[in-house]
């Protein structure tokens, strides 16, 4: 099944610092997933201005706590980057 997971990142003023310094690591470990299929889409929300405030993943899996494990095991919440009261998770059907 699809899941559809939106996670906003904190709003301090330093986040955005945060997530650069772990950036990489991020993309580290998602590039297996996406290799894999698990993650077939993911990417930054950006604010009007351009700077990363967020994710957006579509990740195919077996259940949403499977999902909740690899959203809560990576490290934009181990960081303090994805604020966890603001991650949604929502199954997700396929138009096209």
């Amino acid at each position: 099944m699809l899941y559809l997971v939106l996670a906003h990142d904190h709003d301090d003023d330093e986040a955005p610092a945060r997530r650069a310094a772990v950036r990489e690591a991020h993309l580290e470990a998602v590039r297996p997933l996406a290799e894999r299929g698990v993650v077939q889409v993911g990417g930054a929300l950006l604010d009007d201005a351009g700077v990363m405030r967020g994710s957006m993943m579509l990740v195919e899996a077996d259940s949403e706590a499977e999902v909740r494990d690899l959203v809560w095991n990576d490290v934009y919440v181990r960081e303090r980057v994805w604020d966890v009261d603001a991650i949604t998770i929502r199954p997700f059907a396929r138009a096209v």
